[in-house]
């Protein structure tokens, strides 16, 4: 599971690694977590650039009754986000990017929990896969949530966590935003621990 995560790059930096244009709100965080605003990158839907916005972390469901549902949906495991009613069809037409630079988990030993902190070895920003989706409330506001897929871990975290976030490799921004690539077995295939 992703509980928390860092992002603490400048929003130059971020417009500049995913190509779209700065959040001029966007400070450094060092400790993401659920049901906070995040950045997050989508393909336009028509055009063939990228956007970037700011959504609650949490997927609530366009079809759920209870807005609390959030809480329970900030990650989808990638064994089941293709199968599961919550996050089917945000998987199938609904993936974003939720830029990072790190990501903790805990080492439980008895009652005892050590956080570890997580990045990639030249300390780079990458993309977690992320799934969207656009709720109304009562009041028929839209509020957008995301989801981070996690699948099992790789050999580094194993002996931390027993699972991770879907890291994508850069090459593979293009075809997980693409809103018209709805192969769901070729989508699922990009969520495959390579390690």
């Amino acid at each position: 599971m992703c509980g928390r995560y860092r992002l603490s790059r400048s929003k130059e930096v971020l417009a500049e690694h995913f190509d779209v244009e700065p959040d001029d709100d966007w400070q450094p965080r060092y400790n993401i977590a659920p049901t906070q605003s995040v950045p997050v990158i989508r393909q336009h839907p028509e055009q063939p650039k990228r956007l970037g916005s700011r959504m609650q972390w949490g997927l609530i469901p366009f079809w759920a009754k209870d807005p609390n549902i959030g809480f329970k949906m900030i990650n989808a495991r990638a064994e089941t986000v293709a199968t599961k009613p919550a996050f089917r069809e945000s998987l199938r037409k609904r993936r974003c990017l939720i830029p990072a630079d790190g990501f903790y988990e805990w080492k439980k030993n008895g009652k005892v929990k050590t956080p570890f902190c997580f990045t990639m070895a030249d300390d780079s920003i990458f993309a977690f896969a992320g799934i969207w989706d656009s709720w109304r409330n009562p009041e028929g506001k839209a509020i957008e949530t995301c989801s981070i897929i996690t699948t099992t871990p790789n050999t580094l975290l194993i002996e931390v966590h027993d699972r991770m976030p879907v890291i994508l490799p850069d090459d593979a921004y293009d075809l997980w935003l693409d809103p018209g690539f709805q192969k769901v077995d070729a989508i699922c295939d990009l969520l495959k621990n390579r390690s």
